[in-house]
């Protein structure tokens, strides 16, 4: 199975833009009920980046941020960890378990195709278990 057979599309990823705020990017997370959201690319050449519950707290606790004055190009991971759509699943999934990583962009010639989370992983091993 490969990952663009388990990932969630991009069509139901959030974005935000590199320059927003953190305090904006947390209003779009709580809206639309995630715990990440993908940053945008500064340009054609530049990097996805994810910006995640984990990256705000981090800048909030150990930098005692302020999430009006930080933005999210300051927190957010750029370039983000990805993977190719005709990767197999089963490579993914071992490169999140030894890199302790929980979401992979999705990404092919520096375009966004989408997300893959353990979630999405652990979904299809529930459906083969169910089976």
């Amino acid at each position: 199975m490969l990952v663009k057979d388990v990932m969630s599309p991009k069509e139901r990823l959030v974005s935000v833009s590199p320059m927003a705020t953190v305090r904006e990017a947390l209003t779009l997370m709580k809206t639309n009920k995630v715990r990440s959201v993908i940053v945008e690319k500064s340009n054609d050449d530049g990097a996805y980046g994810l910006l995640t519950f984990k990256n705000i707290l981090q800048s909030i606790v150990a930098e005692d941020g302020d999430i009006d004055l930080l933005n999210v190009y300051d927190i957010a991971a750029t370039p983000a960890v990805s993977v190719s759509a005709q990767l197999n699943v089963k490579y993914a999934a071992k490169m999140m378990v030894q890199s302790s990583i929980k979401r992979l962009l999705v990404i092919d010639n520096n375009e966004l195709y989408g997300i893959l989370t353990m979630t999405d992983i652990i979904g299809i091993l529930m459906d083969s278990v169910s089976e």
